[in-house]
């Protein structure tokens, strides 16, 4: 999934959490971004032997990615009968959110006052907008520019030589993920999202703290501001 992403498009360094291969971290990571994509919208039920013939493999690793999804509030498990997607939980949102916020913004005041701040960082961040603005208009793009909006939080947390804390964050915010892929088709989303990354990096390049803080805090802020709109725009996705 998204390391394996940066790995394809060569933004791979020391400080990414290396992803295990394997048949469940397989199931896991594309069931996962079937849901958090709203492929697989909330209380799509998953049938074990549909998923064993669609993966080509036994129930045992379906069960088990399907546990790694239970854990992060993503599916509900019916013992002996089904297992469900779970709707969107807005408690669960603003959990991950303030989790997220209060990462994020060490992660960027960290970067903008380290003087030995490995210079590679900020130009793969750069990279990975112009990527991202390369795609933008592209309808068809969105699940990729979901993965590099992703990979491109995953470069600070690295530089910051805190990916461990990344994937905390990624294992709690199955359901803010949900919201953000929903509140991107409006229009001007995928520009401010942009216009976001490239003031976060760019007040990171400059050495401004505050700049950093306050960019990363609107960033992070702007989807979150829309659950309720949403809430009512997809009543039937949420709790």
């Amino acid at each position: 999934m998204n390391s394996q992403l940066a790995t394809t498009l060569g933004f791979w360094a020391p400080g990414f959490p290396v992803v295990l291969g394997g048949t469940v971290q397989r199931i896991y990571d594309d069931l996962r971004k079937r849901i958090v994509t709203i492929q697989l919208p909330p209380d799509t039920t998953l049938s074990r032997t549909e998923l064993s013939e669609t993966y080509e493999v036994s129930q045992t690793p379906i069960r088990e990615a399907l546990q790694l999804l239970k854990q992060e509030g993503l599916v509900r498990i019916h013992p002996q009968s089904r297992t469900v997607v779970t709707r969107i939980d807005v408690l669960q949102i603003h959990e991950a959110h303030f989790l997220r916020v209060a990462l994020e913004t060490e992660v960027c005041r960290r970067l903008a006052n380290d003087p030995d701040l490995d210079p590679s960082v900020v130009t793969r961040a750069r990279s990975i907008i112009k990527m991202q603005s390369a795609i933008a208009d592209d309808a068809e793009q969105v699940a990729i520019f979901q993965e590099l909006d992703e990979i491109f939080h995953q470069t600070l947390f690295a530089g910051a030589k805190r990916s461990g804390l990344h994937q905390l964050v990624r294992e709690r915010s199955g359901h803010l993920e949900r919201i953000r892929r929903l509140h991107l088709p409006e229009k001007g989303k995928i520009v401010s999202i942009l216009e976001g990354h490239r003031a976060i990096i760019e007040a990171i390049a400059a050495r401004d703290e505050q700049g950093a803080v306050n960019a990363i805090r609107e960033h992070l802020s702007r989807t979150v501001a829309k659950v309720e709109d949403l809430r009512k725009e997809f009543p039937h996705y949420f709790v």
